[in-house]
């Protein structure tokens, strides 16, 4: 495993002198533009394991994805070579129809500190809470980014992060009331404290999330990768593209439903992944919202 490797993967070719917030964001927006957040493997035939060389073996060398457990893992393991200040953090999910957070802490994020400030890099969410810079630790200020407003609140040494989206163009409008469209023009996302997190605590549920029948991830096949200017994802046989800020505060959102024939060739020319099992696409209704 070497950075040279990591950041070829990822086409950065800028500075690692500074560990600085300006190269921090750098980096990330890099990974999160090449690196796509998908579950495939579980719809594949593969297990998905949390060693450090199995992710980077199918991140890097073998041009994948991954969820957040190998996604932020990884870009840990990159700041942290490269001299940065960081630790994880485990987050519980909200879960919109329940209108509650989970009971099982699922998602793994990265804390950084820079010159005394803490910020969370979260590389591993995918669709439009997808962060795109590194998001500084401060309750109630209000940080916007080009997917949207997000904000996070601390109280009683609980934070929760939320995201304000825009208004919505939906050109196809037989997908105007679909559920993988969100809703609420303020979502919560999910909350978490600031106890330091191992790869360890993540095992349990590495494994749960990939053979329940109540897991979200068995039940839909997911890949999303975010672009220059929004994001893609492919979740069962929808192909959604989203267009940030397509006219003032509105997102340009648009919907084509695949045949089966079609799911390989769109891996391939829209998140540059090519899988070496058959896919089973699935898209049982479940909450995952874009």
């Amino acid at each position: 495993m070497n950075l040279e490797e990591y950041f070829a993967r990822t086409g950065y070719k800028g500075s690692t002198e500074k560990q600085d917030l300006e190269t921090l964001t750098n980096i990330f927006q890099h990974h999160i533009r090449a690196v796509p957040f998908e579950n495939l493997s579980i719809h594949c035939g593969e297990k998905i394991t949390l060693e450090l060389e199995h992710v980077y073996n199918k991140i890097v060398q073998r041009k994948r994805g991954g969820w957040c457990m190998e996604n932020n893992q990884l870009l840990g393991w990159v700041l942290k070579g490269l001299g940065y200040d960081t630790s994880f953090l485990g987050a519980y999910v909200f879960n919109p129809q329940q209108n509650a957070y989970a009971t099982r802490m699922t998602h793994l994020m990265v804390k950084v500190i820079i010159d005394g400030k803490a910020y969370i890099v979260d590389g591993g969410f995918g669709v439009s809470y997808q962060m795109w810079q590194p998001m500084e630790l401060v309750s109630g200020k209000e940080q916007p980014q080009a997917p949207g407003v997000f904000r996070f609140t601390e109280k009683n040494g609980t934070w929760y992060l939320e995201k304000m989206r825009r208004k919505q163009y939906i050109p196809n409008q037989s997908f105007s009331n679909s559920d993988l469209l969100e809703k609420k023009e303020c979502r919560k996302v999910y909350m978490f404290s600031l106890e330091p997190r191992t790869v360890e605590d993540f095992r349990f549920q590495c494994t749960y999330l990939q053979t329940s029948p109540d897991s979200l991830f068995t039940r839909k096949s997911i890949c999303t990768l975010q672009t220059a200017n929004g994001f893609r994802a492919l979740i069962g046989w929808t192909l959604t593209e989203t267009t940030y800020n397509y006219k003032e505060n509105m997102d340009l959102v648009e919907f084509v439903t695949l045949e089966d024939e079609e799911v390989e060739k769109a891996l391939k020319e829209k998140f540059n992944i090519t899988l070496e099992r058959k896919l089973v696409p699935i898209n049982v209704k479940a909450p995952y919202t874009i």
